[in-house]
Formats: structure tokens, C-alpha cells, sequence
């Protein structure tokens, strides 16, 4: 069945609400062998509490593989795409598996959001591909819809500090340092900005908290294609030795919209 880890986006609720579906249940963790299958993720830090001690049996993923191991062989499905449900969809045809209206209007937005409507530099022909099949299924347009769907998700005015920095976090490790980066979507660059103080001691706390090296929050401008980042920690000079001087902790970044691709790989070069 599909669990989820943490509180659906705004986004995500806007899917939801347009398909009529709930939400998968909420998790806080798996039990020692307990099987499970890890879908849009591998690195442990990133999942479940206790996953280090399940039975994991495949993993159908798309971003690169950092610490993983298991005690027993598995199926592992890894594809340089921009988003998991691209390599999905082929499982689906590869089992001769029919995917209904509803299935195919979730997969598609999973497409729209990952790729950020097919602007994301991670994009590919397959996910064009996804994108076009899914729609036909779920009977959507997917330019209005997904539109409509990427600024439904930037509407942040009524998140408090601490839950912007973890709409969408993620750990990760450069070399010995730790770190996070965290990322959310808007439409106004300057208006995330007059929040630069709460968010500054947001991520101060987490960085006190955790023992954390780098803390980079990138507020990603879906209209322009632009990021605004704002860095801290002790190990800033990672992140200016992989783009820029920061200027009283921020910088901001041209054309940058993926984490995946744009942010984290570069800064794994400089660490």
C-alpha cells in the first residue's frame, strides 16, 4: 500500500482535491523486516524511521544512488528521467497493466511537478512522452491543469518559517559534511524575501539542532526560471565556490530550478 512521510504540499492537496483521492497514510517509520518498497528515493536518510533494519524488495527511483545496501538481493529500477512515474508508466506497459483515469491524473501531475511543467532542465523525451499519454488517459489538459497546479503550490503566505524550510528538505551528504537543502515554489522572488529573517533563524535552529555544516533554501521563481538561495552554516564557502559570493547569506542563481540536477551535484563537486 502507499504511505506517506510528512504533510502534503499545497500542491500536492490540489491534486488530491481535483482527482478526488485522499492522501496516502501517514507514517512515522517501518518495522525491523518489515518489506517495504522504496519509490522516489534510496538514500536512507531521506526515509522511513528504521528503514536501515526492513526487508527492502525494490526500489523504483530516479536520483542518484548514495549509501544504499542491502543484506539480500532486490529489484532495483534506476532511470536518468525527470521523475519517477515516467519509469512507471513502462512498468505499467511492461506488465500489461491498464492505467485507469485516476492513476494516470496522479502520475501525471507527479510528471508536471517534478519537471516543472517540461521547463526543468531534468526533463527528457520520455517524460514529454508520460506527460502527453497520462493526460489523454485522465482526459486533462496538462498546460492548464498543470499550471494551475504549480501556482496553486505557491500560494506560501500562510506557512509559518519552520514549515517552509521543510515543505520539501532534503538530507544529504557532501563527503563528511552534512547538510540539507530545501526548496519551494513561487511566483514573487521579492515577496519570500521580506520573510528572510524568520526563515534565517528557522534554519538556524535546525542547523543548532541537527549539527548541520550547510543549509541552502533555494526559493525557486516557476514563472522565470530563477532561483533565490539563502545559505548558512559553517561550510558556506562550498556553496560560494560552487556559484557565487553570497552577500549578507543569500545569492541569487539564473536559470537555476533543480535541486537535483543544478544545486546538489554541483555543490558535491566543491565540497
Amino acid at each position: 500500500k502507499a504511505c506517506r512521510l510528512g504533510e502534503p504540499n499545497k500542491e500536492t492537496k490540489f491534486a488530491l482535491n481535483y482527482l478526488n483521492v485522499e492522501a496516502p497514510e501517514l507514517i512515522s517509520g517501518v518495522e525491523e523486516n518489515q518489506e517495504v518498497i522504496l519509490v522516489d528515493h534510496n538514500e536512507f536518510a531521506q526515509s522511513a524511521e528504521g528503514i536501515e533494519k526492513a526487508k527492502i524488495k525494490m526500489v523504483v527511483d530516479h536520483h542518484r544512488v548514495y549509501g544504499f545496501e542491502t543484506a539480500d538481493p532486490l529489484y532495483y529500477r534506476a532511470e536518468a528521467v525527470g521523475c519517477t512515474n515516467t519509469i512507471l508508466l513502462k512498468i505499467y506497459k511492461e506488465n500489461g497493466v491498464e492505467v485507469d483515469k485516476t492513476t494516470a491524473g496522479l502520475m501525471l501531475s507527479a510528471i508536471i511537478s517534478d519537471t516543472l511543467l517540461l521547463k526543468s532542465p531534468t526533463k527528457t523525451a520520455e517524460d514529454e512522452a508520460a506527460v502527453k499519454e497520462l493526460a489523454q488517459i485522465a482526459g486533462v489538459d496538462y498546460e492548464a491543469y498543470g499550471l494551475e497546479m504549480l501556482k496553486a503550490g505557491t500560494d506560501l503566505s500562510d506557512y509559518s518559517a519552520e514549515e517552509l524550510i521543510n515543505l520539501d528538505c532534503k538530507k544529504c551528504e557532501l563527503k563528511d559534511k552534512k547538510s540539507r537543502i530545501a526548496q519551494v515554489n513561487t511566483a514573487d522572488i521579492p515577496e519570500m524575501m521580506t520573510r528572510k529573517a524568520e526563515i534565517e533563524a528557522a534554519m538556524q535552529k535546525v542547523i543548532d539542532e541537527e549539527g548541520l555544516d550547510l543549509f541552502v533554501f533555494a526559493i525557486t521563481d516557476i514563472i522565470n526560471s530563477n532561483s533565490q538561495a539563502i545559505v548558512l552554516g559553517k561550510e558556506t564557502a562550498i556553496f560560494e565556490r560552487a556559484f557565487t559570493t553570497l552577500e549578507d547569506n543569500t545569492a541569487f542563481l539564473p536559470g537555476v530550478v533543480s535541486r537535483k540536477k543544478q544545486i546538489l551535484p554541483v555543490l558535491q563537486e566543491n565540497a
